[in-house]
């Protein structure tokens, strides 16, 4: 921890999303503790060098954070353009496909990534290396947003997909801790189904990812499996080393 007299060491891995952003862009911003990380920072750097930004948030606590530190933060259908998204992922495999959804918001993260992608911006991820695996779904469950009323059939077709429910639990249904355990509500009003990914399921990652989205009462999912541009990632020693998907290279 920093004294009084000494001033607070640079977050690397914020700073090195920062070599993205230039003051006159339209940024996305994402959520979860990494991206929490880049909006302090941004924040830090548009008051520091007086930087003109608009800023598009994908959940209401990034909202809520982003405005707190002074950034301006309008609705998606506002902007022409996003010129940059800054966000986390929950597991990163060799390809750089990705499992999303750890802070409930993949639906709005992948809107404001797709909205990045169609306009030309890029999409950079940032992550610290234990989101690294050879084969997503060995560290982390899929979130699948769905609609209550839909959760139980969804679950069940999930199922029958290959997907798996966790052995000690009922369902999948992400819920809240402590006194009260109820299910996890959305941003959107929804809930969040964890289902397993095995190493053994049939088919290819993205027609399970197709297969998801069009079970009835699926909102959204958290499998991310061409969205990520750059990644960035940040080792035990705050080393920051860069991956970049073929066709994307930092021009």
């Amino acid at each position: 921890m920093a004294t009084p007299d000494q001033p607070i060491a640079p977050d690397v891995l914020a700073s090195a999303a920062l070599e993205h952003a230039r003051s006159g862009m339209t940024i996305g911003l994402g959520t979860g503790r990494a991206a929490a990380r880049f909006v302090r920072a941004l924040a830090a750097k548009a008051a520091r060098d007086s930087w003109s930004l608009t800023c598009v948030s994908t959940s209401d606590a990034t909202t809520t954070l982003a405005t707190s530190l002074g950034l301006r933060v309008v609705p998606l259908g506002e902007v022409d353009a996003i010129h940059l998204l800054v966000d986390g992922a929950d597991e990163v495999d060799p390809e750089l496909r990705m499992i999303k959804g750890g802070g409930a918001a993949m639906t709005r993260e992948r809107i404001v990534a797709s909205a990045a992608i169609t306009s030309g911006g890029r999409c950079v991820y940032i992550v610290d290396d234990s989101k690294l695996s050879p084969r997503l779904g060995e560290k982390r469950r899929v979130p699948v947003e769905v609609l209550p009323l839909a959760a139980v059939h969804a679950e069940r077709t999930l199922i029958s997909l290959g997907l798996t429910r966790a052995a000690d639990q009922p369902d999948s249904v992400r819920r809240t801790t402590g006194v009260s355990v109820l299910p996890v509500v959305t941003d959107n009003h929804a809930w969040v189904l964890d289902i397993g990914l095995p190493a053994s399921i049939p088919g290819s990652l993205d027609a399970l990812a197709a297969a998801i989205k069009a079970i009835p009462g699926v909102i959204d999912h958290g499998l991310f499996l061409t969205e990520c541009h750059t990644l960035l990632i940040e080792d035990p020693s705050g080393r920051v080393t860069t991956r970049t998907r073929p066709g994307n290279a930092v021009e």
